[in-house]
């Protein structure tokens, strides 16, 4: 194992060892703030697609109101998830290439400008408008996905080694409030129009039932995702580099000891002859190399898989919750209700969800991951959401009987908490502390990215997996209905429990001891980095 003390930097030993201080919660709230506007960017959408259908393409001839048709709908709830991967693969090489920094105010520009963009969308065809939304939510996405290796990587360079995976879980748990809020924008908005604006239920009224100022409610709410972003951005452009970077990357220890000793209010000697040593030592293997693939190939296939694995269990379940509640009749049938009152109700639900399951399971993680460490957690949270999905798989035609509707919700938060409290968040943990510093960045994007490519596969193939066998909606072709797609579902959470033990345990040690920077020629040679074989809990 590498020596963290007297071998290492005196400015990264003295950045391992610093006590909880104010720029610690500077840090979070900045990189995290990124993160509330992710999720409420992501999961806005999932809110007011059936008010884009009943919008744009509602037939007053027919008994229903319009929905989005299934090409429409896959393309508006899945196109900032190819945006956030392509985003992720790229700035995450990028912010090894510039610096951290340097590239974490293109991705939260990008974020603004095309918030607002989304809620601008024209065309003069339903279609048209469509196709400009998705446009914009595709750039949107790209930005998002910089955000996810930056902000990650930012965390953990800043960072102390006893409290390392709190700060960067918390940074992560706001994306849980993202959620929430997305959910109480809606609610409030959708609230507000519809006092303005009362309309009456498709079925007593259909042309009625959408007011013209339905309109604006979606555009206000995607638009609004600029917001946390922009309040941001003077405070992400004050951060300084994170001292890894300048020191084992950039190669200036002098301007590292610098700026860390502004940010801790401390002396720190820049000790640039011993950095000289410490990058000499045959430490610079590349992405593609051999030596990477001794070392930490095995934790890269298991920090994505896993990431994959979880991401599509996780944003199954979360952008289509809306279709989920009504099946089991928690959502009144569409023709019951007016266009406003279906948005009002559908963000009610989310709300509850992100309230009870999704927020909680977020600080779990930050109060004891620390403690009982990323592999246990990562273990129970794969374990649990199996069960919970089983749980809700097996008793199926139970939970959709009337009366117990309430224990399917129950159960169903369950799953979003042990997703939380579990993979959700160390998946984006561990990459940021387990690989060099100058590949840092990179890795973690492409392990963010198979996450996202999971998320595709969930958001899609839900989309018709989910489908009843012998009823299925309008447009879409029989699947093998909710009961065996949740089936599917607990079968990847199961294979997510296995490939966990491909990850290392990385509680209490230091980023250079985890990627093996700080070892000696000799060290080197017999493989000091840490192996899988060492993912096991110390």
């Amino acid at each position: 194992m590498a020596r963290g003390g007297s071998e290492s930097l005196q400015v990264l030993s003295a950045l391992d060892a610093a006590k909880t201080q104010l720029y610690h919660f500077t840090a979070i709230v900045v990189a995290g703030m990124g993160f509330f506007t992710d999720a409420y960017d992501l999961f806005c959408i999932s809110l007011v697609t059936k008010l884009l259908g009943r919008i744009y393409y509602t037939d007053t001839t027919k008994p229903d109101p319009g929905s989005l048709p299934p090409n429409v709908a896959a393309a508006v709830n899945g196109v900032a998830f190819c945006g956030t991967l392509a985003g992720q693969l790229f700035f995450g090489w990028l912010g090894d290439k510039l610096g951290r920094k340097s590239v974490y105010g293109m991705t939260l520009m990008l974020m603004v400008i095309c918030s607002i963009a989304s809620g601008l969308s024209f065309g003069h065809t339903p279609n048209g408008v469509m196709a400009t939304l998705c446009f914009f939510r595709f750039w949107l996405g790209f930005g998002i996905g910089g955000d996810y290796p930056l902000s990650a990587t930012i965390m953990s360079e800043y960072a102390n080694k006893r409290t390392r995976g709190a700060f960067i879980a918390a940074v992560f748990a706001m994306q849980g409030f993202g959620i929430l809020a997305g959910g109480i924008v809606t609610l409030v908005i959708s609230a507000a129009f519809r006092a303005g604006y009362p309309a009456p239920a498709y079925q007593d009224n259909a042309a009625a039932s959408t007011v013209p100022e339905a309109d604006y409610v979606w555009r206000i709410i995607l638009m609004l995702g600029a917001a946390p972003a922009l309040l941001t951005y003077y405070w992400r452009m004050k951060m300084p580099e994170t001292a890894r970077y300048t020191a084992l990357v950039a190669k200036n220890a002098k301007q590292a000891a610098a700026d860390m000793s502004k940010v801790l209010n401390t002396q720190i000697v820049d000790e640039q002859d011993k950095l000289e040593e410490m990058v000499t030592r045959g430490n610079t293997f590349g992405l593609f190399s051999r030596e990477f693939a001794r070392r930490h190939g095995l934790h890269l296939l298991g920090t994505a898989s896993t990431w994959f694995l979880l991401d599509i269990a996780f944003y199954s379940q979360n952008l289509f919750q809306k279709d989920i509640f009504t099946g089991i009749n928690w959502i009144p049938k569409a023709r019951t209700m007016s266009a406003l009152e279906e948005v009002f109700r559908i963000s009610r639900a989310q709300t509850l969800i992100a309230l009870c399951g999704t927020v909680p399971g977020y600080w779990f993680t930050v109060a004891l991951i620390d403690v009982v460490g990323r592999f246990a957690i990562q273990l129970l949270g794969f374990f649990m959401m199996t069960v919970f999905m089983l749980g809700l798989a097996v008793p199926y035609h139970h939970w959709t009987t009337s009366g117990n509707h309430i224990g399917f919700v129950v159960m169903y938060a369950f799953t979003f908490f042990f997703a939380n409290f579990g993979p959700n968040s160390t998946t984006f943990i561990v990459p940021a502390e387990i690989f060099p510093a100058r590949l840092r960045s990179t890795c973690h994007g492409i392990s963010a990215a198979a996450g996202k490519a999971g998320a595709i596969v969930g958001s899609f193939g839900f989309l018709y997996a989910a489908q009843d066998p012998h009823k299925p909606e309008p447009g879409y072709k029989p699947g093998i209905g909710a009961r065996n797609a949740l089936f599917v579902l607990a079968g990847c959470n199961m294979l997510g429990f296995i490939l966990t033990f491909l990850v290392p345990e990385s509680k209490g040690k230091s980023l250079e001891e985890m990627s093996g920077e700080a070892d000696d020629a000799e060290e080197d040679a017999a493989g000091g980095a840490v192996r899988p074989s060492e993912t096991r809990m110390a």
